[in-house]
């Protein structure tokens, strides 16, 4: 055996709580991580914190280390950012992303972790999963120079799209969200703030990430005609009723989807997961995106901080999970704990 580690499991709805388990020592072919930092994706996490998870979507949202199932008591997590303690020579000692849930210390195959970039710190490293979905909306996009663009929704997808956004040539971005505080991110990250009623229109494309069935609406009444609108909010259990008998035929508007669960089929021929997930990797060494994360705690904290996020006493964008080893986070967006 290696030893024992600590993770957290969502014992039912609502409630969590730090387990201790046993780790077995790594094969060959698997590493020992030690974890530094995990984020919170919290819409998705809030979701299965909060047990609204679609019993018909229990399959696809499966995270690749989850353990247990939903509702549950259940395991679950993929932002993780560690350093190899066990394991092949080209890795020993390096930092690595894992899609792993949030735990001290785990076993896993080599070829589930990535090497973080060495310009790349290893607290802003957990945004890789995000920036990955974000990646993969813009290949499913494909938005054209000069084109105009908002995000609708400033959520951590939005703000990591509208980040991205904001490096392509001639283009005009705009991140729209009810909440003016967002202006700051969008300042901080180099793109134009708008609330919805004040949000230009003619757009070429409208990326829509406010999970609201307000938001969605509004981004089809910002497009020009011919239109799209690429929606990334992710619903849970809800419906969401759409004003398709208005001027959504007559003006025809595109409303597709985009889900990082499968590398866009644009790019699928020549990109690989591991390709999509180290691109996103590479892109984390721009320092605005430092401004996608919004609040630091210690792990020992989860089960109430997860519990602060699901109800909103909370507010946050990516909230990172500091672990015992890992440095306390000296920018802006680090509370400490």
């Amino acid at each position: 055996m290696t030893g024992m580690a600590r993770a957290f499991w969502l014992e039912s709805p609502g409630r969590g709580a730090i387990r201790d388990i046993e780790l077995s020592s790594p094969a060959a072919d698997e590493v020992l991580v030690r974890t530094l930092f995990s984020g919170v994706s919290r819409g998705t996490e809030t979701l299965v914190f909060g047990g609204r998870v679609p019993e018909n979507q229990y399959a696809a949202m499966r995270a690749p280390f989850q353990e247990g199932d939903f509702p549950g008591p259940v395991k679950y997590g993929y932002l993780n950012v560690g350093v190899v303690e066990e394991g092949p020579d080209a890795l020993l000692g390096r930092t690595v992303f894992c899609l792993y849930p949030h735990q001290t210390r785990y076993v896993v195959p080599a070829a589930a972790v990535t090497p973080v970039p060495p310009e790349v710190p290893a607290d802003r490293a957990v945004l890789a999963g995000t920036v990955e979905t974000a990646v993969n909306a813009l290949w499913d996009a494909a938005p054209l120079v000069g084109d105009r663009i908002a995000v609708v929704g400033g959520g951590m997808v939005g703000c990591s799209v509208a980040a991205l956004l904001a490096r392509f040539p001639g283009v005009r971005v705009q991140l729209v969200d009810a909440d003016p505080a967002r202006a700051e991110v969008a300042e901080a990250l180099g793109i134009g703030f708008a609330s919805p009623a004040d949000a230009l229109g003619g757009l070429d494309l409208v990326v829509h990430a406010s999970a609201t069935e307000a938001g969605l609406a509004r981004s089809l009444e910002l497009l020009r005609p011919e239109g799209t609108v690429l929606e990334l909010s992710w619903y849970g259990d809800r419906r969401v009723a759409l004003p398709l008998g208005e001027a959504f035929h007559s003006r025809r508007l595109t409303l597709r989807s985009s889900q990082v669960g499968t590398v866009s089929p644009a790019r699928g021929a020549t990109r690989t997961y591991a390709d999509r997930l180290a691109l996103a990797l590479d892109l984390l060494a721009d320092p605005a995106l430092d401004a996608l994360v919004t609040g630091e705690s210690a792990f020992a904290e989860l089960p109430d901080v997860l519990a602060g996020l699901a109800s909103g006493e909370i507010p946050a964008l990516c909230h990172r999970i500091r672990y015992p080893g890992g440095r306390p986070s000296t920018r802006r967006d680090g509370i400490g704990a």
